[in-house]
């Protein structure tokens, strides 16, 4: 019965509360990790409706993108910020699920993008391995929950692990990524225009690397979608 089934969700609650990744305070659905409050905090680009936008015009003259956006902007001691640490580092999963929920709103409201696959930037396994996942998997299936798309992760590998990119200039990204990121010989895709999808996008050498593999290896239309961009 319907209300016996509302009082056991209210009894685990009371039991179990959830708690907002943002701000810590007592979220009432159960299957949420960001209350409203903070989403409607949560700095908008409103890149998904407009065209030539600043995310777009990184890769200008680098490889061929159909659209591109990011979701939101990031700032150093945010709220923004908070969420990622929640996610990276906290290993909070459900947060990135929904995260992506966010993304795939996004994307739904917008006539620019219309991929048939998605497609996360990937990790090196022993770097998944430490983490317990991939961030922009979690992304790509909150945002598959939405558009009703599916996601295929196997199409790209990522050969070594990398440096961190973080006090990197662009060139030195761009060449600690070049060499980095494969195509699967095993795998092939099922679609014809991929949506590739990060957590952050800076100066896009990792996607531009991940990108040239689709276009010219995987023969695939590419868009881009990044929860989130860091302007300088």
């Amino acid at each position: 019965m319907r209300w016996y089934r509302l009082l056991q969700e209210a009894a685990a609650q009371l039991l179990f509360p959830h708690f907002c990744a943002g701000c810590s305070t007592d979220v009432l659905h159960k299957d949420a990790s960001i209350c409203g409050r903070c989403i409607h905090r949560l700095p908008a680009t409103s890149f998904n409706i407009i065209k030539d936008n600043p995310v777009e015009k990184i890769f200008w003259g680098r490889i061929p993108v159909q659209a591109a956006m990011a979701a939101y902007y990031f700032t150093k001691d945010s709220l923004l910020q908070t969420l990622l640490h929640e996610l990276k580092y906290r290993r909070n999963k459900e947060l990135g699920f929904h995260l992506g929920q966010l993304m795939g709103v996004l994307l739904k409201e917008s006539p620019r993008f219309n991929p048939d696959i998605l497609i996360p930037v990937p990790l090196h396994p022993k770097k998944e391995k430490e983490r317990g996942f991939n961030q922009s998997l979690l992304l790509c299936n909150g945002i598959a929950s939405i558009l009703n798309v599916p996601v295929e992760e196997s199409l790209l590998l990522k050969k070594y692990p990398g440096s961190s990119q973080t006090k990197k200039n662009r060139l030195e990204r761009w060449e600690n990524v070049e060499l980095s990121f494969e195509k699967n010989p095993k795998a092939s895709s099922s679609g014809k225009t991929a949506l590739l999808v990060d957590d952050v996008i800076t100066t896009g050498a990792t996607l531009e690397a991940c990108g040239h593999i689709l276009t010219e290896q995987n023969e695939l239309q590419l868009q881009i979608a990044c929860l989130c961009y860091t302007f300088k």
